[in-house]
C-alpha cells in the first residue's frame, strides 16, 4: 500500500500526463482545424500563439515524463511543430506552412528548457 505523500505524488503525476495530452490534442486541432475559433489572444499575433502552446507544452512534458531526458522533450515537441507545419501545407486545410512558425515554437521550447533546468539546478 502507498503512503499518503506517494498516493499524492502519483495523483500529480497522472494529472500532468493527462494535461499533457489534452493540451496537446487542443494544439493539434487548432492547428490544422481550415478555419480555427477565434481566442482572446489572437490580437496577440501568430508567433505569441505558437509560442504559448509550445511553452505550456513543454512545462507540461518536463513535469509529466520527468525521467525522460530534457533534450529528448525539446526535439520531439519540436518535431511536433515542423509536422504541424508540413500538415498545414496540405492544400485542402487552407492554412499556411510558414518556417518562421517552426521557429517560434522551437525557441518558446529551448527558452522553457533552459529555464526549468536552471530553477532545478537553484532548487
Amino acid at each position: 500500500m502507498l503512503n499518503s505523500a506517494a498516493q499524492h505524488s502519483l495523483w500529480s503525476h497522472r494529472l500532468f500526463v493527462a494535461l499533457f495530452w489534452v493540451t496537446l490534442a487542443g494544439a493539434v486541432t487548432m492547428a490544422v482545424l481550415p478555419s480555427p475559433p477565434h481566442t482572446p489572444i489572437d490580437g496577440f499575433g501568430d508567433k505569441f500563439e505558437h509560442m504559448l502552446a509550445f511553452a505550456t507544452l513543454t512545462v507540461l512534458a518536463e513535469f509529466a515524463f520527468p525521467v525522460m531526458p530534457r533534450l529528448r522533450i525539446a526535439e520531439r515537441l519540436s518535431f511536433l511543430g515542423a509536422l504541424i507545419e508540413v500538415v498545414q501545407s496540405i492544400p485542402s486545410l487552407h492554412r499556411d506552412c510558414d518556417i518562421r512558425d517552426w521557429v517560434a515554437d522551437t525557441i518558446a521550447i529551448l527558452v522553457v528548457t533552459t529555464l526549468l533546468a536552471l530553477l532545478r539546478r537553484k532548487g
